[in-house]
């Protein structure tokens, strides 16, 4: 079986749950602790939350499935009112993929790029001139795949990560 995405729908949100609190993890610096980890996926990746982001209608879920769900990306229209985001997406109309996650087992086989062809999909429908994103500066591997998508570093912002603040970097492509 091929790798289908589409819209996720509430009948996703307690394996969309389950894959951000397994996946989220592993796009971590190795200093974050266990305790940053575990408040930031209880506050924006249970359950509850997920069905918040399917209502809004600023937000699009995509879920990648093939034996089951192997990964989802979340885009959200705009940019936040955070000067360092400001200063780094210039284009308007802009779209986050504000996350793309997937299974460690899947790591490789297509998953990813097919969810960021998606999203850059439905970024277009959304009228979006630009894409853009936050990673981590340590995670090296997520750098290179965005590399390889047609991202380009503009810039640097932080993130707040339970008690500790982290330091990503903007990256931007255009659609």
């Amino acid at each position: 079986m091929g790798i289908e995405v589409t819209s996720a729908a509430e009948t996703d949100v307690a394996e969309l749950a389950d894959v951000a609190a397994r996946t989220f993890p592993l796009a971590c610096p190795p200093a974050v602790t266990a305790d940053n980890i575990a408040a930031f996926i209880a506050e924006n990746l249970s359950e509850a939350r997920f069905r918040d982001y399917l209502r809004d209608p600023d937000r699009t879920v995509l879920v990648a499935r093939d034996d089951g769900v192997a990964g989802y990306a979340m885009l959200i229209r705009g940019v936040p009112d955070d000067d360092d985001v400001q200063r780094a997406v210039t284009a308007r109309p802009a779209v986050e993929v504000s996350k793309i996650y997937v299974l460690p087992e899947r790591h490789g086989g297509g998953v990813a790029a097919a969810l960021m062809e998606a999203s850059l999909h439905a970024a277009r429908r959304l009228g979006a001139a630009v894409v853009w994103l936050g990673v981590n500066q340590q995670n090296r591997r997520a750098q290179r795949f965005y590399a390889k998508q047609g991202f380009e570093v503009a810039g640097t912002k932080t993130f707040r990560l339970g008690a500790a603040v982290e330091n990503d970097f903007v990256m931007v492509r255009p659609v």
